[in-house]
Formats: structure tokens, C-alpha cells, sequence
């Protein structure tokens, strides 16, 4: 399982920072759930990581970890497996990706990213897993002409909710939801 929890934090620290400065990978998130999930992928694979509030009165908390193998970019094309890659897209998605909240809304998926490369390679991984999306735009040049973003294809909404999932403790329960429609 190594490889496949590895996969995850890496897709995951999309949503995180590297310093290095001080050889560290850091999360923020305000679910302190979704951190302590983190925390357990990374001591599975035999490195620490601390947990901590940021501030006395924010509503923020922070994973921080020196895990070597989170110290560089890895390409989403590195991964071998089927199983890595659906691991590394479901970590970008609990990490950048998001649905309706509202059980009353029209379903979509979406990523988005400051990082165009990025979403790119995203792209070519899931088609490579049977799952289509749109064109990758930019929602709205004047708010911020650097910020992209792709829906999933509704015909693949289904295929994306049952293979790529979500770890997240906010996410997990509502596609359970939308897969029992």
C-alpha cells in the first residue's frame, strides 16, 4: 500500500507547500480531519509528521511533515500503476477538486489550479483511466487571469465516483450520496 498512500500525498500537496528551507512539506487546512488522515498515510510510510493550530483564535491547522519522498515535483506520468494513479488523482481532488455541497444541485466535478502544466498532466491521467473532462479555461480573466479550471464530463461523473472516490472526510460522504442516485 506504500506506493499507493505515497501517490495520494503527492497529489495531495497540491494543496500544501514545500520549504526548502527547512525540508519540510506543509498542509493547511481548516478540516482537521482531513490532516489527521494525512498524518496517518505518512507514518504508514515510516515518516512523522505534527499537527498543530495556526493561532490561537484561527480556525486553521497545519500538517507538517519532513517526509524525503513529498521534497519534489513528481509528475503525474512517474506513476506505473492504475492503482497509483487513481491514488494520485484522488488525492488532487481531496486536495483541489470540489462538487456541490447541496444534494439539490446538478451534479459537477471540478478541478482547478493556478498551475496550467499541472492540470495538463491531471487531464491525460484520467483520460488514461477512462474518464473524460472538458476544456481546461480560465473562469473569469478579470478576478484572476492565471487561475484554470476543467469540469469532469458528466458522462464520466458516474466512472469518477466510483473509481477515484474521495478520502476526504467533507467529500466522502457526498459522493457516497450522489452514487446512491
Amino acid at each position: 500500500m506504500q506506493p499507493v498512500f505515497k501517490a495520494y500525498l503527492h497529489g495531495a500537496l497540491h494543496d500544501g507547500t514545500i520549504s526548502r528551507l527547512h525540508s519540510t512539506a506543509r498542509f493547511c487546512q481548516k478540516e482537521r480531519e482531513w490532516l489527521e488522515l494525512l498524518q496517518k498515510l505518512l507514518l504508514s510510510t515510516g515518516y512523522a509528521a505534527w499537527l498543530y493550530r495556526e493561532g490561537k483564535e484561527r480556525n486553521l491547522f497545519v500538517l507538517e511533515t519532513k517526509a524525503s519522498f513529498l521534497q519534489t515535483y513528481v509528475s503525474p506520468k512517474e506513476f506505473i500503476t492504475q492503482a497509483e494513479k487513481v491514488a494520485y488523482i484522488r488525492g488532487y481532488f481531496d486536495a483541489e477538486g470540489g462538487i456541490p455541497t447541496q444534494m439539490d444541485r446538478r451534479l459537477y466535478i471540478q478541478f482547478s489550479q493556478k498551475n496550467l502544466k499541472e492540470l495538463t498532466e491531471l487531464c491525460q491521467i484520467l483520460k488514461e483511466c477512462g474518464i473524460q473532462s472538458g476544456q481546461i479555461h480560465i473562469p473569469s480573466v478579470r478576478v484572476d487571469p492565471d487561475y484554470y479550471r476543467f469540469f469532469i464530463a458528466s458522462r464520466s461523473h458516474q466512472r469518477f465516483l466510483r473509481l477515484i472516490n474521495s478520502w476526504h472526510p467533507r467529500k466522502q460522504p457526498l459522493i457516497e450520496a450522489r452514487m446512491k442516485i
